[in-house]
């Protein structure tokens, strides 16, 4: 009997995992597609609902909404179901919110809508996390979590892009149809390309909680909650900062969508590669340099290149950040690492909202629309020091590994 060469074993389990991977992504790229177009297409929703911009930017904090309520509850009662399928019904339920968003009519319609759609956001990045990291060995986890997460950043670059000209050009409502679109092949994809695997048949809804009890998560998430923040008070409003304020058409939107989305791929590389160097460090210094380029957007705003590079810099710095607390929260929950991926979801929308929120406020004050940004460099400030109170909590008691996971 001739034996296979370990070399191709080796690559074929490879071509598997990337296949599988993959299609967990793709689900990823209809959450970013998603969630990011509304602030692309702010302007345009607001003339369609006949409501102005600050007013209609809440609906963002609707779709944050969801995705706060959504991911402990829908993990918690979904813990000990098989977990390719919840991934397919997650995504299932995501395109339903998407076509219902299409079909609305009116501010409080849309805002139910954008709120349903929200749901299923974190349970998915829990369950698909969880699932790619079951597939690969145990020192490249942290790596794989990223592959998945890379699917959003890859949104910012191609499907949000895509979906701001289709709705310019087409209406709004025809993005939420794309997105749907994109559902359904994903839900192909995870069925085709993921292999079954059972949900944890010793999970219940206190023990998964529980994870809530413990302060290093407690602390990465309030980090998160808040300091996240800065990067949504500054992006929720990208464009009419482009227009208003470096005094280009909406035609150019796109391409300061495009220059965080090229940002937000980078950041996904290099947060697995900072994670597999020292996750703590890679959350310090992300916070650090989010402040740096956050206040540079109110200096700088003005000049359309230079406003480019700094929403680049706002999409490296935002992945980054993402992709380590999620790590550090996997690690952090324990046995309940699906809730603790689902729970950074959770507390970067809040964060999405509170940004957003922050940001209507300044502009409806009057302070025009540089100034999100640097209510922006303040939350990412007051998120660095949660997130440092909390390692000199749990310094004793949280190991402060390479990979966080």
């Amino acid at each position: 009997m001739t034996v296979e060469p370990v070399e191709t074993r080796a690559e074929t389990r490879a071509t598997h995992v990337g296949l599988a991977i993959t299609a967990l992504a793709l689900g990823g790229f209809a959450i970013g597609t998603t969630e990011f177009v509304t602030m692309g297409l702010l302007p345009e929703i607001a003339d369609g609902i006949h409501r102005s911009i600050p007013t209609t930017g809440h609906i963002i904090s609707a779709y944050a909404l969801g995705v706060v309520v959504g991911a402990p509850v829908i993990v918690s009662l979904g813990a000990r179901l098989p977990r390719r399928g919840l991934a397919v019904a997650l995504v299932l339920a995501l395109g339903i919110g998407n076509a219902v968003t299409a079909v609305a009519h009116g501010y409080s319609q849309v805002m139910v809508a954008r709120f349903l759609a929200g749901l299923p956001h974190g349970a998915y990045f829990g369950v698909a996390s969880l699932i790619a990291a079951s597939l690969v060995p145990e020192d490249r986890r942290g790596r794989a979590v990223s592959g998945v997460m890379l699917g959003l950043s890859v949104a910012t670059v191609a499907g949000v892009p895509a979906s701001t000209w289709l709705g310019q050009g087409l209406g709004w409502r025809s993005a939420y149809w794309a997105v749907l679109g994109i559902t359904v092949v994903t839900m192909v994809g995870i069925l085709a390309f993921v292999p079954s695997s059972p949900g944890n048949r010793s999970a219940t809804i206190r023990g998964e909680l529980t994870a809530l009890t413990k302060p290093q998560v407690l602390f990465a998430l309030g980090a998160g909650m808040i300091g996240f923040g800065g990067i949504f008070a500054m992006y929720s409003y990208v464009a009419p900062l482009v227009t208003d304020v470096a005094d280009l058409s909406r035609s150019a939107i796109p391409w300061f969508l495009l220059a965080f989305g090229i940002g937000s791929v980078f950041g996904s590389w290099l947060a697995g590669r900072l994670a597999d160097w020292d996750n703590v460090r890679a959350i310090v210094v992300g916070f650090l340099a989010i402040v740096g380029v956050l206040l540079a957007v109110v200096a700088v705003a003005g000049f359309p290149l230079a406003l480019w590079l700094m929403v680049l810099g706002v999409g490296v710095l935002g992945s980054v950040l993402a992709i380590n607390l999620q790590i550090r929260l996997m690690h952090s929950a324990g046995d309940a690492e699906m809730l603790g991926a689902a729970l950074n979801h959770s507390a970067l929308n809040i964060a999405n909202g509170l940004g957003a929120w922050l940001g209507a406020v300044v502009i409806a004050d009057g302070h025009g629309y540089r100034a999100p940004s640097l209510v922006g460099a303040g939350l990412a400030g007051l998120g660095l020091l949660v997130f440092l109170l909390g390692l000199t909590r749990t310094a004793k008691s949280v190991p402060q590994g390479t990979s966080g996971t």
